[in-house]
Order: structure tokens, then sequence, then C-alpha cells
């Protein structure tokens, strides 16, 4: 999500932005062997314009169901916003024609006070389509363990191994359920993306993104959470670490008795209007990707957000608490520094949301490749766009995404 010190991609050169389909991927009867993602290299361009769209044909999925309720109807009341423009990192100015046009964009949303004013769809993806979330997953896992600590069932001081006892032994040890909402625990945890060796790479390989060395054992997605260490003190600075979200999933499970996926579906997808059932990508043992393996259509993603935005609430019944749908855009913003501050300068973190100006209290679900549900409340305002960018991290795209959303805000609710 942000970029680890050794590794910050910069902008691809300028080139056009062609469909899964135009580059041939996955395309005839059958496809070229070189047409088709393989295990190492399904997430990375050219094949990620076509897995994003289609991770159920390469991964085992837990469904998490819509229910049998009522879709949300999403009134729509159409208004120009591609004119707008904005300046970008770089300098010059662009218009939201251009950035959705060069962004790798697969869906973009807009909605302001209530009514749809923008929804498309590029690279061939369509409105029943799921779409990889990536990290956009643990925000929807941090809303979810809101709704069981509103039940009672969570303390957020318990400590995790009381949680789960099995953690009394690891890293965890000694960390409360607060500190690792909030990625604030001790554990060490090498967000470093694609590189051999790293604790992102082992946890790509417990879920099966991966495909593990010759020979080599094969973890599951908690016994990679016991083998981390702790690397200092419990409580201090905000430090963005994946397996934290795996971590919160556990405790969720293990508090409820119930599969994640199954949780999410009782306590917040059949209740929000989703118009599909949504899934999650899981590992040899069932266990889901708490922290990026969420799939859902760019509709469902707007209705989980809309729930959000309009104070946990939807159709008269409170789904998530208020007060922490409040506190998921309040955070500390002490806590927040460098590599963070580069993209949100006046940003926190809080419940796994990204805050994006805590003086204001818009909030967000960001993902690699260029994932973001937008939030601001202030005007009543909401934004997702689902990418496929060529490679995890492009930090000049993701200040531009975010100076493009606040200028389309800003456009549609004149101070």
């Amino acid at each position: 999500m942000t970029p680890p010190k050794a590794h910050i991609p910069k902008a691809p050169a300028a080139a056009p932005v062609r469909t899964a389909r135009e580059m041939g991927i996955m395309q005839g009867h059958p496809p070229a062997a070189e047409a088709i993602p393989g295990p190492s290299n399904w997430d990375l361009p050219p094949f990620n314009r076509w897995s994003f769209q289609n991770m159920r044909s390469l991964f085992p999925t837990a469904d998490v169901p819509r229910g049998a309720g009522p879709v949300r109807a999403l009134p729509s009341t159409h208004q120009d916003i591609l004119p707008i423009d904005y300046k970008t990192l770089e300098g010059p100015r662009q218009t939201v024609r251009d950035w959705l046009n060069t962004s790798y964009t697969d869906g973009f949303l807009v909605m302001s006070r209530g009514q749809v004013v923008h929804e498309s769809y590029h690279n061939d993806m369509g409105a029943l389509t799921p779409h990889l979330s990536q990290s956009m997953a643990k925000s929807v896992v941090g809303t979810l363990a809101g709704v069981l600590h509103g039940e009672g069932s969570l303390d957020l001081d318990a400590l995790m191994s009381d949680i789960v006892p099995e953690m009394a032994h690891s890293g965890y040890a000694g960390a409360t359920l607060r500190n690792v909402l909030d990625m604030r625990s001790g554990v060490r945890f090498t967000e470093d993306y694609g590189i051999p060796g790293s604790d992102m790479t082992h946890i790509d390989i417990a879920s099966g993104w991966r495909p593990p060395l010759p020979g080599a054992p094969v973890p599951t997605i908690r016994d990679v959470i016991l083998g981390l260490p702790q690397e200092r003190p419990h409580g201090e600075a905000f430090k963005y670490r994946s397996i934290e979200t795996d971590v919160i999933a556990w405790a969720l499970e293990r508090s409820a008795s119930q599969s994640l996926a199954s949780l999410l579906s009782d306590r917040i997808w059949s209740r929000i209007g989703a118009e599909r059932d949504a899934y999650f990508t899981v590992d040899r043992a069932g266990t889901a990707l708490a922290d990026g393996g969420f799939n859902a259509t760019l509709r469902d993603y707007t209705r989980f957000g809309l729930m959000m935005l309009e104070g946990g609430a939807w159709d008269g019944v409170q789904i998530v608490p208020e007060a922490w749908v409040r506190a998921s855009a309040a955070g500390d913003r002490s806590a927040y520094g460098e590599p963070y501050t580069a993209t949100s300068p006046k940003g926190a973190y809080s419940r796994q949301w990204w805050i994006h100006d805590a003086e204001r209290g818009d909030f967000m679900a960001r993902g690699v490749f260029g994932q973001l549900i937008y939030i601001d409340p202030k005007t009543d305002f909401l934004a997702v766009k689902l990418s496929t960018w060529p490679d995890f991290l492009i930090h000049s795209y993701t200040v531009d995404m975010l100076a493009a959303v606040t200028a389309i805000r800003d456009a549609l609710s004149p101070a």
C-alpha cells in the first residue's frame, strides 16, 4: 500500500492503455500458452488486466452470500465530471477524462448527495463483474470487527493471546486487539512486494498467490502469523503491515465460531442491499485471505462505502455502530509519519481505514494496483475506483488519484 523504502516505483512511460482482450490475454480456444496467466505472474502486467476480474478462474474461493433481502437502489443524476481538471504530482494539469483513460481504470463510480453522478466501465469490465479488492479488504474486515465489538463479543483492549491462545508464543504475545486494528503492534512484517524471502512473499505463498520454492513446505496463513517475531514495543507508531488484518480475522472467527466469509455475510453483506454475492480467495486450509483476497462488484463496493458514509446504517437499520464509523475517520496524527505522509500529509490510520485529512474527516479504503473507496461525510461524497496498474505501487498514480477524486468532490460541492 505504501512504498517500502527500497521500492518506490515510478510512473511508466506514456503509452496507450490496452484492454486484456486487445492484448490477447486469455483469448482463443484455447488461448496461446504465453497469453495464459501463471502462478508467478497473474497479478503483474499485462496479465492483471484479466486476472483481477477473474480470480475464481485462478484460485479456490469462499462465498460471501448477499442473502435474500432487497437490492439497494442507487439513484442516478448524470453530471459531466470528465472536463474537471486538477494539478498532477508532476505539475501539469489533467482532466478527469484523461486520468480515467491513462490510469488503467476498470471501473469508476461517483456519488454526490445520494445520487450517482458518474458510472463508467473500462477494460471490458461490466456492472456485474466481481473485481479484486486488494487491500480495500482490510477496511471491510476492520468494519466487521466494529460490528462484533458493538455486539459485545470483542474487547479492543483484550490481549490477542487471550482471544487466540496460539498467539501466546508468537510476536503477538502482549499485543492488544486495538494495537493490531490500528497497525501499531510491535511485530516484524516486511511489506516488500514480489521480493523473494520477504514476509509479504511468505503470506503470498501461504495464501496460494505465489508458488512455493521447489520442495519447500507450504505454510498456511496462520502458520505465517505464528512464526512472526516482535521487533519493537507494542503500541508505538503506525506501520503498515498486511498481516495485521489476517490476525484480526483470526480473532473474529475465534470469537464468533464462524468463518470470516460467513460472518461478513451475516453481519454486513446481507444487510447493505448488495446485488451480488462477494467472495474471498482462501488458502489450502480454507482460511480467507483477509488482507486482500476479497472480490465484489463496483456497485456493491459503492453500497458498502455508502453505508459507511451514512454512519453505518441503511434502511433504518444500524449495521455498524455509528461510534465505530466515527472512530474509523478520526485517527491519531501523532502516530502517522513518513513515508505515509508523502501521500496524505495530514493523514492518519484507524481501525483498518486510511484517513486522508484528519482535520476534515475524509477516509478511505485503498489497495495496491489502484483500488479506492473514498468517503467524505462533510460533502456527502463517495468515489470508488477499480484499477489494474502496471505495478503494485506507483506513488504519482496514488497522489493523482486522490487529487482527481478531491477535485471532483470540490467541483460538485463548491464552498
